[in-house]
């Protein structure tokens, strides 16, 4: 694979300051968990793909990197109406929305839907899939500029929290796609429906909270963690093979799209990792490499 762009998420500023290191398949010293590029050579028994196809994946680690070697089966083709920077924007956000909000979270189109961090790479991945597949869109974040952004795409509710606050202001989801974590589950416990799921999918407000067990046994709700990085590899395909399926062709047809907040050549990943440090953007730090 030649590398022509890849994002930045928070997993690499994790990785560079030695607290989230990677998986032993995956370089120690190169972050990077996405990219966009074109094939540059195939093994002897890769079908799916040719020389030439310009396609984007995830990856272990290393998407910095002007080459890296990956499976056939954890690319899918890029869409021609996407630019390889558009592309780099959307594997680890979207697969990952449609992996807590379909999979794991068992959504289904009519259902209420609540993200966390609305105006994140995730958070605004989610809201265009939920929107995009019949749900109604509630949405959270730490400001009502982000909020605002967040309503061309299918917002249907925001709400800014009161410091963690907010379980009273929403409206009772069935699905919650918890991208915050610490404070906010306990807060999602208390707006969920009864027999909805929370997935918890990031911790950026803390890895511990205490919880109201006996409203969670009331409600019958379900909490689910996931996390794609530490998948086993097939577990990690399967889920390629799925954003390939049902999200690439939402791509195709305009009703979902990459959210790029900026893109900087990748001699500036120091100042891509202070701007993704800030929590000051909206949706995806794209570097060109």
């Amino acid at each position: 694979m030649r590398v022509r762009a890849t994002a930045v998420n928070r997993a690499d500023l994790l990785q560079r300051m030695g607290m989230y290191p990677a998986p032993a398949d995956a370089p120690r010293d190169i972050p990077g968990l996405e990219f966009a590029g074109e094939v540059e050579a195939v093994g002897w028994d890769v079908t799916r793909l040719v020389v030439g196809d310009r396609v984007f994946g995830l990856v272990g680690g290393g998407a910095y990197a002007e080459y890296l070697v990956t499976h056939e089966r954890a690319l899918a083709k890029i869409p021609d109406n996407l630019s390889f920077e558009e592309a780099a924007a959307v594997p680890e956000a979207f697969v990952t929305a449609y992996d807590a909000l379909v999979e794991r979270g068992g959504f289904r189109g009519g259902d209420t839907i609540l993200v966390s961090a609305a105006g994140s790479g995730v958070g605004t991945a989610t809201i265009q899939l939920g929107h995009a597949l019949g749900g109604y869109v509630v949405g959270t974040a730490r400001t009502a500029d982000k909020l605002e952004r967040c309503k061309p795409l299918g917002l249907d509710v925001g709400v800014v929290p009161d410091g963690t606050r907010f379980a009273g202001k929403v409206p009772k989801p069935k699905v919650i796609v918890e991208l915050v974590g610490g404070a906010y589950v306990a807060e999602d416990l208390l707006a969920i429906q009864p027999l909805g799921t929370i997935v918890l999918v990031g911790m950026l407000g803390g890895n511990k909270t205490e919880l109201d067990m006996g409203l969670l046994m009331q409600k019958r709700a379900t909490i689910v963690g996931t996390m794609l990085r530490s998948r086993p590899i097939e577990e990690k395909l399967a889920a390629m093979r799925m954003f390939e399926a049902n999200v690439v062709p939402l791509f195709a047809h305009g009703r979902v799209k990459p959210i790029v907040e900026t893109v900087l050549p990748l001699a500036d990943a120091p100042k891509a990792h202070e701007l993704m440090a800030s929590n000051s953007g909206f949706g995806k730090i794209v570097l060109r490499v």
